[in-house]
């Protein structure tokens, strides 16, 4: 969700260097870049040690930036270039959909409200809904069961190394797409600039 569909990295900037900020701290940018994509809880865990707060119980500082977040998701949240586009020709199609995210139902929810509508995916897989997140494969192989299809017939999209190395664990078919966080050349990765370089016809053609 959060970099492949939608444009919301720039708000979990704003609401991590503001909870930096709110602790006495500046968040570094090679800290920041190695938080996306991942669970909170690992995310944390790199904001703490960039910040010398390693070990600082992180309950009421999640609170915080979810609260921020939902704010932020209710107003400011809007799609990747050409997400809607595909995901509307994946839905007029007919084919199966999951939306498969670290990022937490509460917040999840906003954005299915606010930008991507209640009714877009068949499936939502949530990052605190799965004991193991991503990089882990159960996140991806919850939503192909969920869904009632192969995961070798799923085709995952995602522009972060953790979401890619949870769908290829997984055994999906992967598209990187390029975003904040530079992706590492991998056998049988297809790159894309973005989503509105595929189709329904060239997803399909990935699983043959």
């Amino acid at each position: 969700m959060d970099g492949t569909l939608l444009d919301s990295e720039p708000l979990w900037d704003a609401a991590l260097r503001g909870l930096a900020e709110h602790l006495g701290g500046v968040l570094s940018e090679p800290a920041r870049l190695a938080m996306v994509g991942r669970n909170s809880r690992d995310s944390m865990a790199i904001f703490y040690q960039d910040l010398g707060l390693a070990g600082r119980d992180r309950a009421a500082d999640d609170r915080w930036v979810i609260d921020r977040m939902v704010e932020l998701f209710g107003v400011d949240l809007s799609w990747q270039p050409g997400a809607a586009e595909l995901v509307a020709e994946v839905r007029a199609a007919g084919v199966p959909t999951a939306l498969v995210t670290s990022t937490m139902r509460r917040l999840v929810d906003v954005a299915l409200r606010s930008t991507l509508g209640p009714d877009t995916f068949d499936v939502v897989v949530c990052g605190d809904e799965v004991s193991a997140p991503k990089p882990d494969p159960e996140s991806y192989l919850t939503a192909a069961a969920r869904l009632g299809v192969p995961i070798d017939r799923c085709v995952a999209i995602e522009d972060s190394p953790t979401g890619l190395a949870s769908a290829r664990a997984a055994g999906a078919t992967v598209v990187g797409v390029r975003g904040e966080v530079a992706l590492v050349a991998q056998d049988g990765l297809v790159v894309v600039e973005s989503l509105a370089e595929l189709t329904v016809s060239r997803l399909g053609a990935m699983v043959g």
